[in-house]
């Protein structure tokens, strides 16, 4: 499959897909891939950018191993600097989150989940929007660095199309259990099978209650669907809501609990 598109410095934008394909016991569905940081600094060692995006993670919610050695691989024209690591926390966040603040309070390991994405590939957010204009694309000339052209988020996060491969994945997992991280995976897959939910908030009317199960039925089959926060409150990865961060600590703890 050819990119998507071209991070700065030219790596390439990949989709980025569940590699083993055994049967599991949960899905998992986040919103878009995450992608490789690195901290950029100029010739003399002044820092141009703190974390700036350079290629696609090389797999779905990596936990950011081996970031120095991917890194290291990126080829930067001479004058235009070096790229060395980020600080630890700016690569694979979402992955130790998911592993340690979602499957295994579950009692579950990575090797027993099978992860997806409603938009397999990297997204430029904001942020890195605003760096490679601000740095990036004003050394393009002087150094011959190749244009950028990391896709944004897509206003539209599934089509019909991209919800039938999700919903092809799900059937293939053969998971009995459904993790929704966040609003976007009620909002753009569930609700086009089960219109009574659009938000996570939305669970807990009438006495819901955070972190219960529901059953629904998707492609002919029934299974259960757990609605939880985006690993980004899970963690504290940046902004968040006290509020939803509250509700899954709370979670977590009763999970221990049954668990002891």
């Amino acid at each position: 499959m050819p990119p998507l598109g071209y991070f700065p410095f030219g790596g390439p934008v990949l989709r980025i897909e569940q590699q083993d394909r055994a049967p599991k016991a949960v899905f998992v569905l986040g919103v878009y891939a995450s992608a490789v940081h690195a901290r950029w600094v100029d010739a003399n060692d002044n820092e141009l950018v703190v974390a700036l995006a350079v290629a696609s993670e090389p797999c779905i919610f990596w936990r950011g191993e081996d970031a120095q050695s991917i890194i290291a691989k990126i080829v930067v024209p001479q004058g235009a600097g070096r790229l060395k690591p980020p600080k630890s926390d700016l690569n694979g966040p979402s992955g130790r989150a998911l592993d340690d603040r979602f499957l295994r309070p579950l009692g579950f390991a990575r090797s027993d989940a099978w992860l997806c994405d409603l938009v397999p590939h990297s997204c430029v957010n904001g942020t890195q929007q605003a760096a490679i204009e601000r740095v990036y694309m004003q050394r393009i000339g002087t150094h011959g660095l190749p244009r950028p052209s990391v896709p944004r988020l897509p206003e539209l996060l599934t089509t019909d199309a991209r919800r039938q491969e999700i919903a092809h994945e799900l059937m293939e997992s053969q998971a009995q259990l459904l993790i929704l991280l966040g609003d976007q995976p009620v909002r753009w897959f569930l609700r086009s099978y089960d219109d009574r939910w659009s938000t996570l908030g939305d669970f807990q009317r009438n006495g819901g209650r955070y972190g219960e199960r529901h059953s629904v039925v998707i492609e002919g089959r029934r299974l259960d669907v757990l609605p939880l926060v985006h690993p980004r409150q899970a963690a504290r990865l940046g902004r968040c809501s006290p509020t939803w961060y509250g509700e899954h600590a709370r979670w977590m703890q009763k999970q221990e609990r049954r668990r002891a």
